[in-house]
């Protein structure tokens, strides 16, 4: 929906999960010398201030990447991700917060591109000014993120990471999701492809990670991090996931290390939790 602005929710739990598990993906393409494309379906701003009235406004960041900024025990792919927001915030503290665009950007090698799609058109228009001066590594287009997906795959290095996160404000966004993914696979079937969404009530959204296990895809990694129970009135994220396709090997270890302590770190209430699960070869 062209309403959705996500500088009202930079930086919440939801984000954290999202980013540390980008970072970890970028990190294992990274060990290979041959080049790699990021896209993002869904790019946004690019980055957030905080002290804005879109994020003030809510202040969900104070929950999220907030409750992590000072501590002195973060495990390392807390760390690693927590370091690339300091990077914004060089006088140390926390008035910027980066989107996947700006991350995977900081990760990037000179051999490596950036495909950035965003239909919201002031985002777009953020979006495009945070990139200026990238050049060629670097395209930031005004399109239909899945419409740009079938554009850009299978990409000429042959290996790609892409990050599908829309809003799911409308109904067919989970629809969206499963048949871009669907189209996806048959264009580039060895991709790594990332796909968060949000937990809530809604039927669409419980029923999303089976749907997505029946596509054609032998290896995936499921992770989900709740920070309380589902709402009694039936409203409001409590949690989110992240499903990922073709995943780093690596990832499964990363994550369970790394989850017990996020969701200590991140719970809201008693209630707090996260699950994985795997299928691989």
């Amino acid at each position: 929906m062209l309403s959705y602005r996500h500088a009202f929710h930079a930086g919440n739990h939801a984000d954290v999960l999202k980013h540390l598990i980008l970072v970890q993906i970028c990190r294992y393409f990274e060990q290979k010398e041959a080049p790699f494309w990021y896209v993002d379906t869904h790019a946004g701003a690019g980055r957030y201030a905080l002290e804005s009235a879109h994020a003030s406004k809510l202040g969900e960041y104070r929950d999220g990447i907030g409750r992590l900024w000072q501590r002195p025990d973060l495990p390392p792919a807390v760390a690693d991700y927590v370091d690339l927001v300091r990077a914004l915030n060089p006088d140390g503290k926390l008035r910027h917060y980066p989107g996947s665009p700006w991350l995977a950007w900081k990760l990037l090698r000179p051999q490596d591109r950036l495909r950035l799609f965003e239909l919201h058109s002031s985002d777009v228009r953020l979006l495009q000014e945070a990139f200026k001066g990238a050049g060629r590594q670097v395209a930031a287009t005004a399109a239909d993120g899945f419409a740009g997906l079938k554009a850009v795959l299978p990409p000429p290095p042959r290996r790609a990471m892409v990050l599908i996160d829309p809003s799911y404000e409308l109904r067919s966004d989970y629809t969206d999701v499963r048949n871009g993914l669907t189209e996806a696979l048959k264009r580039f079937a060895t991709g790594t492809y990332a796909v968060w969404y949000p937990q809530l009530a809604k039927p669409e959204s419980r029923q999303l990670p089976d749907r997505l296990k029946a596509l054609p895809a032998k290896n995936w990694l499921h992770a989900t991090l709740s920070v309380g129970r589902p709402p009694k009135e039936g409203f409001g994220m409590y949690g989110s996931g992240m499903f990922i396709i073709n995943p780093p090997w690596t990832l499964a270890a990363t994550l369970q290390d790394t989850l017990p302590w996020l969701t200590e770190a991140l719970g809201q209430e008693s209630g707090a939790k996260f699950t994985l699960e795997s299928q691989g070869d």
